[in-house]
């Protein structure tokens, strides 16, 4: 500890004024930086490499089956990598890096809830969605339904589900070009939302998913190159790594202590203050090893948890995904391949994180005037990139992380464009009747208006972390999708009535409890207090979900609900035998 003291007063004695270092309240608000020509080239490189792969599949899209899966005709393999690079998104790669730097192990919440989510989806969805489905979660669960009430509804939710995904991803693109290009945020936002619509409209499933298998590539390459140089720094010893990025913190928390003791006694004695915040601050430091920095009570735990567990068996851009392989067995081979690939990559970005606080928070180049990092908060792996490979290597990691973030973009803004073109338009409005080539036009015309969305609600949110951003798209998705979903695949008393009500509910709920959270009532709307006042909502949605499918379908009397019991069956064998699934799902 006296060791640290010195360093500490030494600190002190060299930038009294200054302000102690922020652990990222203010994620969007920084300086733009000067421009990075060797990032810019990589990026300019990545994007025409993508413009030929879009122009490729443009060719093959002749359909709303090319359109929308691919034509089917994609393996368990490519569509696991495909799955993985859907994954690896801003908040996967930038955000869940930065959540460690900040607060240590209790960033891996985020990796957790997803991975363990994946068992969910192989043992009780993704066989199920194969066989039942045509390109839509509502193909699955409109089933045994009334298609009007629940395809409508199953558009709703998926809607507002991309709508919060997309925030996280358009607000890491922009933090990301403001960095390197030096250009204004709303501009840079501006560039991703038309690349993406430019993928989409001319692309489809096709484009998207190489877009997602090339990316995922270069990801896996690139995060892996930088856990290894980190480790390399301490001898491949993980327990050298945590013992520096205690004492960084230690220090990082003591020097914020004693600046403002400082400000409020100016004549303060420094190396008197160093002592008395000596154990305060070595606890704080140690902090990082343990639970409690990000979560700070057992309700937000378990909420949080349940979010992103249940949630990625509820995510639509994830669900369509199962429609692009020829049949059930290659599915769960996805499922295989997409856990391997997420559970390697998530090591990474624990390793990542870790060595962000080694190598960036301890570098003057990489933080602004106040002590915060350059260009916000979610760039902790885009500098440590920089640290640890040079300028080429960081235009190599910030390319990767752009194409990263424009193909998860260009995956959300296909489902719900499929889900009003396909599920709204042709089997609502038209009853089916719908030809492929108007369904196609509705659904260029959707990914037009998504992109627009996509481009305000990026502006809008840009203070946000964009792990956490991610996390509410989740909890949505835990509380409407995937009750219906589970309820309607395995629950032969489920009926139409239910499975709407109970969706709504869980819907509803989950984005006006998400609206009251700190997230959105106090950081984007700017009141003093939140109402509600735990991290999620997905213990509370979620529950009130299944309860009112259970209790408005067991007191569903009517000729439809009679119906809806008689097909379960049916339904049944389809889903867990794939008899008929060729017919479905027009492969």
């Amino acid at each position: 500890m006296k060791k640290t003291n010195q360093l500490l007063i030494g600190l002190l004695l060299a930038s009294v004024g200054s302000v102690a270092f922020a652990a990222g309240a203010d994620l969007g608000q920084a300086e733009k930086q000067a421009t990075n020509w060797t990032a810019i080239g990589m990026f300019v490189g990545f994007v025409i490499l993508t413009m030929f792969i879009t122009k490729w599949a443009a060719g093959r899209t002749k359909s709303a089956a090319d359109f929308y899966t691919g034509g089917g005709g994609i393996t368990g393999f490519q569509n696991g990598l495909a799955i993985a690079g859907d994954y690896m998104s801003a908040a996967s790669f930038l955000g869940i890096s930065a959540a460690v730097m900040n607060t240590g192990f209790d960033g891996l919440i985020y990796s957790i809830g997803f991975l363990v989510g994946w068992p969910v989806i192989t043992f009780l969805m993704a066989e199920r969605l194969r066989n039942l489905g045509q390109f839509t979660f509502a193909d699955v669960a409109a089933y045994r339904y009334e298609q009007k009430p629940i395809r409508t509804f199953a558009a709703i939710s998926t809607l507002v589900v991309v709508a919060f995904y997309l925030i996280a991803q358009m607000v890491g693109a922009g933090q990301l070009i403001k960095l390197l290009f030096g250009m204004e945020y709303i501009f840079a936002v501006v560039i991703v939302g038309a690349l993406m619509m430019i993928y989409v409209l001319f692309g489809g499933m096709s484009a998207t998913t190489w877009v997602q298998i090339i990316k995922a590539c270069l990801l896996l390459s690139g995060a892996s190159f930088m856990a290894f140089m980190v480790l390399l720094e301490f001898g491949f010893h993980p327990g050298a790594m945590f013992a520096k990025a205690i004492e960084i913190k230690t220090v990082l928390a003591q020097k914020a202590m004693i600046a403002e003791a400082l400000k409020a006694n100016p004549s303060a004695d420094p190396a008197a203050l160093a002592t008395s915040t000596a154990a305060a601050a070595a606890a704080k430091g140690f902090s990082i090893m343990g639970p409690g920095g990000f979560v700070k009570d057992p309700i937000s735990a378990i909420s949080f948890g349940m979010a992103l567990m249940f949630g990625t068996a509820g995510l639509p851009h994830i669900m369509m995904r199962f429609f692009t392989v020829p049949n059930a067995k290659e599915a769960r081979k996805s499922v295989f391949w997409a856990t391997t690939w997420i559970g390697y990559f998530y090591i990474l970005t624990f390793i990542i994180g870790f060595g962000a606080i080694t190598f960036v928070l301890t570098n003057p180049e990489f933080l602004d005037a106040k002590g915060a990092l350059k260009g916000g908060g979610n760039m902790a792996a885009i500098h440590l990139a920089n640290a640890v490979g040079g300028n080429i290597f960081l235009g190599f990691i910030s390319a990767v992380a752009f194409a990263t973030i424009l193909a998860v973009v260009a995956g959300l803004t296909l489902s719900g464009a499929s889900a009003v073109s396909h599920d709204l338009y042709s089997t609502v409005i038209k009853k089916g009747k719908a030809d492929s080539a108007t369904e196609l036009k509705v659904s260029r015309i959707t990914t037009l208006v998504l992109g627009v969305v996509a481009v305000v609600l990026g502006i809008a949110f840009e203070k946000q972390n964009i792990a956490f951003m991610v996390s509410l798209a989740f909890a949505i998705a835990a509380s409407a999708n995937f009750p219906v979903l589970f309820m309607s695949v395995l629950w032969k008393d489920c009926t139409t009535r239910g499975a709407t009500i109970g969706g709504y509910v869980g819907l509803i709920t989950a984005v006006v409890l998400t609206v009251l959270s700190k997230s959105v009532w106090v950081d984007v709307f700017h009141n003093a207090t939140e109402i509600f006042p735990y991290t999620s909502p997905a213990l509370f949605s979620m529950v009130l979900a299944f309860l009112a499918i259970w209790f408005f379908s067991i007191t569903d009397k009517s000729a439809r609900a009679a119906i809806d019991r008689a097909g379960y069956p049916a339904q049944k064998v389809r889903s867990e035998t794939g008899i008929g699934a060729s017919g479905v799902s027009g492969h």
